[in-house]
């Protein structure tokens, strides 16, 4: 599970990002005072704008990022006090696969399962049913730099999940991929649930996000607007699609 109380964090400008953002300020709030509750066995969507803070706000829970207030709990670990512990229980998913061009994606899942401490035989099972279930078998010796850039995402997610973690993150996973590459990972999202993991995910695409999703949060200007269930959601909607209706929030909050 993923608790999230009061959770807020300031950035320090730089004079130059003062003056290309026409700020008078020192600080910018990127996160204010953010209230979540992500449970297993749910698909917990967080929507915005760009800018509205999602991608600090996965930051901060995947402890990339420290906060400026309030607390984050991750499987019941305390993000802040027991950030190593933390990172253990989490997979961490972008659409930047951020991968070693040098290495090949065997050398690149084996580094990572062995960064979670995972043993031999273990590291090895995992390896084989991700490498299967992505068809990864057949390009494991090239070098990643050679790969497109859906094989990339492929070993990115291969690389998120060797360790079987209990909470996985996903930040915008399908952005300008290919459709196969993008239903693999929609199937991986819907495996996560299946197995009870804790999942929160980012998206442009509402299609995905009424496809998967069963708890809903909309994010904006670091502040949540909206924060209950998909059903509920549903249920109150002034608009005829998914889409409109979240441009009808946030112009709503801009008005």
């Amino acid at each position: 599970m993923i608790q999230v109380t009061n959770l807020s964090k300031k950035f320090k400008l730089s004079k130059q990002q003062k003056k290309k953002m026409h700020l008078s300020g020192d600080w910018i709030t990127a996160v204010n005072d953010v209230n979540l509750k992500c449970e297993p066995g749910r698909i917990f969507s967080l929507l915005g704008p760009n800018g509205a803070g999602k991608t600090t706000t996965l930051r901060l829970i995947s402890t990339i990022l420290q906060p400026s207030k309030g607390s984050i709990q991750v499987a019941g670990l305390d993000a802040q006090k027991e950030g190593q512990k933390v990172r253990g229980k989490i997979g961490f998913l972008t659409g930047s696969t951020g991968l070693y061009d040098r290495l090949t994606p065997e050398e690149m899942v084996t580094y990572f399962g062995k960064l979670n401490s995972m043993n031999q035989e273990t590291l090895k099972y995992r390896r084989n049913e991700l490498f299967h279930t992505l068809g990864i078998d057949k390009f494991s010796g090239k070098r990643i730099g050679e790969l497109s850039s859906g094989m990339k995402q492929k070993v990115s997610i291969a690389r998120t999940m060797i360790h079987d973690p209990e909470v996985v993150i996903f930040d915008e996973p399908t952005s300008g991929l290919d459709v196969i590459t993008a239903e693999s990972i929609i199937e991986l999202i819907k495996q996560c649930k299946e197995q009870n993991k804790t999942v929160i995910f980012s998206s442009h695409i509402m299609s995905e996000v009424d496809l998967l999703c069963d708890d809903l949060a909309i994010i904006h200007d670091g502040g949540i607007l909206y924060n209950d269930t998909m059903d509920q959601f549903r249920a109150q909607m002034q608009s005829d699609s998914l889409t409109k209706e979240f441009i009808r929030i946030i112009n709503e909050q801009q008005n």
